[in-house]
């Protein structure tokens, strides 16, 4: 009995260490995160920071100052450009290690490494679709121009040098609770981060579903409901610009470009997501006599943020803005003479090719009257707690044939099986050299220079320089196609279906200077039905962009309020539209009294969608019901996945088609009208509301059903914000739904001395412990901007200063 008592005394301790020191689930090892000396302790921040740091880097050429200033913004002061991308990555790796290292492991398909088999779809999926093969490319582009060589490779070399520094005691708290460590950085993490960026902006596809909707409906109704230039438009070039350039010649349609093609997905309405607003005024309409450039590019908002405010100073720079956390250079910003913003355009540039393949092994595949190899690509997945997995991928000239087999991943709905991946991201490309351009730019002519280098994703970059000149260019690397190539599913076997090389860059879109005063931009249509080229059949909404130009048209003497305001602008050209349509058809009599009281609500609506409005409540749920039950019955069929028409399609028939057939509910045996189905989609919207909230009161407010939050970037309970009671819609110019919208709010004024202000939902650090993981945020929700610290040296006393650091070799 005793060697028993003893043999336990032995076991038992030994079982709970093990047990304390593992990884269960998603429970971090207990004893190493609870450890006061390394665990999650060690990674709270006091306030109190040292005034001066040193820190020794061996590959820095000469002496870099950085200065933080209150918000802990670094400004980096360097003698050479190397040390000034390698400070770069020092010091954002200081801050934002976690979030770089768990952005490009996702991107590359390696999150299994880290959660174990749970993830295995998600890195199929993202290797299936090529990124770290594009990424690949891209670097290739990349390390072939000696100064964006210079700029990864140093960035990359700052980022190491920070990793060198950290023991498991200071590692990032998440890393602590997911149990894992750092690993170098190497250059094809940058432009895995912006192939990551091209995903997010670029990787939607609808010609699943319109493929579908031509095989079931045809062509007439297809080209109706799914018409290729909006009803109501106000295109970012202004309507009427004249195109100063001889086009090429347009490829020629195949004569079978109308036949259906097949795929199996998923049902799919049309939902607005990814978008953003940018506008610049010239001097005619400001107060100062000089532009005033405004960007907020609407992403999902996450803590950490997805941008790093940074200033960049050396020999030939001084640029202030944000960055992504991973790659070199300022993406948005301004410097001495020029700003510069971006938005999505949402071209066209990725296809999916139907593939004939000669047999199951899936080796050859018919192209071109006769039979092509194929390549393969075999991709190890690393799986925490089980085995390697190799999944070969297979690719043609086109690209990777992304799935054989349809995956439970609801990201992969709308990709066919059986099919070639053509996307642009795939290509060679260097995007570092825009920004390398942009940030050093001095003038119109720069500006024009820098884009030259641009491919993915297509981004509408707007443009003010101190020589009061204003522009914007939807601009990319766009192929050249024939009208709605890419709008179906295209043919795999013939060569008429290839993209036919590319639209000039200098033929891109672009407009300087209008009469009009003002250049801006929010994801509708790039041009008027004159341009030449085909970018895309379909854009964004045109709300937004109607709304700002109506503004912007009625502006004078513009300041910096009367564009921060703006910014935060929440009136819906949707409800100006739809409700004078919308109101008559409901029945009234047959409403019960919260139904009643909510009617009333709305006929005193400003159309408004701001924090406290009830009416925005009702009438989002109603317009969004009654899109349901207009399409749901048609375009939900088992077998057949489709996606429903647009918004701007749905109220065009509201308003100038009242007797469509379109009403009738197909699933029932009486014939439904507009009538019919307004009152049911008013009536569903404020039963759910009243089930939700009960009788009609201040929890009906907008802001409550909303509920914006800014979540963990790795939804770690806890990590994320608290819920933000601001209004906002993603029809409005102040775009916010629940956890998407302006992830960077930036004004600059430019004259003689640039003047930036800007804030986003989040804090420099990436360290919840720290102070500054989320100072910014109650700023942002309240509409308000920081005054932007640009400074001339390292000792300018413009702004308070908190700590500093000099790094020499």
């Amino acid at each position: 009995m005793n060697k028993i008592k003893a043999l336990l005394c032995i076991i038992i301790p030994i079982a709970i260490a093990f047990l304390f020191n593992t990884k269960i689930g998603s429970t971090p090892p207990l004893l190493k995160f609870l450890n006061p000396f390394m665990g999650f302790w060690q990674n709270a921040e006091n306030n109190h920071f040292m005034f001066n740091h040193k820190a020794k880097i061996k590959g820095a050429i000469d002496e870099i100052e950085i200065v933080f200033d209150d918000r802990m913004i670094p400004h980096i002061f360097a003698k050479n450009d190397h040390d000034l991308y390698l400070a770069q990555g020092y010091v954002t790796a200081m801050h934002r290690l976690w979030q770089m290292d768990f952005q490009t492991r996702f991107a590359a398909g390696r999150i299994s490494e880290v959660v174990g088999e749970k993830a295995i779809e998600v890195d199929r999926y993202q290797r299936r679709m090529g990124m770290v093969y594009g990424a690949e490319n891209s670097l290739k582009g990349m390390m072939k121009d000696a100064k964006s060589k210079e700029m990864i490779l140093a960035y990359t070399e700052g980022i190491n040098a920070y990793i060198k520094t950290l023991s498991h005691a200071n590692y990032p708290i998440e890393y602590k609770i997911l149990d894992f460590k750092p690993e170098n950085w190497t250059p094809v993490k940058c432009a895995l981060l912006l192939k990551q960026m091209s995903a997010v902006l670029a990787m939607g596809s609808d010609e699943f579903y319109m493929t579908n909707i031509l095989k079931k409906f045809g062509p007439e109704i297809t080209k109706d409901l799914f018409p290729d230039y909006p009803f109501r438009e106000d295109p970012i070039i202004p309507v009427g610009t004249k195109w100063d350039f001889s086009p090429l010649p347009i490829p020629k349609t195949p004569q079978s470009f109308t036949n259906a093609q097949t795929g199996e997905v998923r049902t799919k309405e049309k939902v607005e997501g990814i978008g953003s607003n940018n506008w610049a005024l010239s001097g005619s309409k400001t107060a100062s006599g000089f532009p005033i450039l405004s960007n907020d590019p609407h992403l999902d908002l996450t803590l950490p943020s997805i941008w790093y405010q940074i200033q960049l100073n050396a020999p030939g720079i001084n640029t202030y803005g944000v960055s992504l956390p991973g790659a070199p250079g300022v993406i948005i910003g301004f410097n001495q003479k020029i700003a510069w913003g971006v938005t999505n355009v949402a071209a066209d540039v990725l296809d999916f090719y139907q593939i004939k393949f000669k047999d199951a092994s899936h080796n050859e595949y018919w192209y071109n009257n006769k039979w092509n190899n194929t390549t393969k690509r075999f991709e190890t997945i690393k799986i925490r707690g089980g085995k390697d997995e190799i999944d070969t991928v297979y690719y043609t000239h086109h690209g990777p044939v992304v799935y054989f087999q349809k995956p439970k991943y609801s990201k992969a709905n709308n990709v066919p099986v059986g099919d070639a991946l053509r996307w642009i991201a795939h290509d060679e490309s260097n995007e570092l050299m825009t920004f390398y351009y942009l940030n050093r730019g001095t003038n119109y002519n720069d500006y024009r220079k820098a884009l030259t280098f641009y491919t993915a994703p297509a981004q509408n970059f707007v443009f003010a320089s101190v020589d009061n000149d204003i522009a914007i260019t939807p601009n990319g690397k766009f192929p050249l196609k024939w009208k709605d190539q890419g709008k179906f599913i295209l043919d795999g076997t013939d060569p008429a279906y290839d993209w036919q090389g590319w639209i000039p860059p200098n033929q891109n879109p672009t407009v300087k200077n209008p009469p009009r005063g003002f250049v801006s931009s929010a994801n509708q249509s790039s041009t008027d039905k004159t341009y030449p080229y085909y970018i895309n059949w379909e854009f964004s909404p045109y709300e937004r962009g109607k709304r700002i130009n109506d503004r912007l048209s009625a502006m004078t003497k513009a300041t910096l309020d009367s564009i921060r305001l703006m910014q935060t602008d929440n009136y819906s050209i949707m409800a100006q539209n739809a409700l004078p349509a919308l109101m008559p058809l409901v029945n009234t009599e047959q409403l019960n009294a919260t139904q009643k009281e909510a009617f009333s609500y709305l006929s005193k609506w400003n159309k408004r969608y701001d924090a406290k409005e009830i009416a925005a409540s009702v009438f989002e749920i109603w317009t969004k019901r009654l899109s349901f039950d207009i399409w749901n019955d048609d375009f939900e069929v088992e077998g057949i996945p489709m996606r429903y028409p647009s918004r701007d399609r749905t109220v065009e028939m509201i308003i100038n088609e009242p007797n469509s057939k379109w009403y009738d509910n197909t699933k029932t045996s009486q014939k439904e009208t507009l009538a019919d189905l307004v009152n049911e989609a008013f009536k569903y919207s404020c039963d759910s509301l009243e089930r939700r909230f009960g009788p009609i009161n201040k929890d009906w407010n907008w802001a409550n059903v909303k509920q914006t939050n800014v979540p963990h970037l790795a939804k770690i309970p806890g990590f994320g914000s608290k819920v933000l009671l601001i209004g906002g819609a993603k029809s409005t110019i102040n775009a916010l739904s629940e956890t998407n919208g302006p992830s960077w709010r930036m004004v600059i004024e430019l004259g003689k001395k640039p003047k930036g202000h800007g804030v986003y939902p989040g804090g420099q650090s990436g360290n919840p412990g720290s102070k500054f993981y989320d100072n910014m945020v109650d700023t942002w929700a309240n509409g308000k901007l920081y005054d932007l610290f640009y400074m001339q040296s390292a000792d300018d006393q413009l702004g308070t200063i908190i700590s500093r650091l000099k790094i020499s070799k």
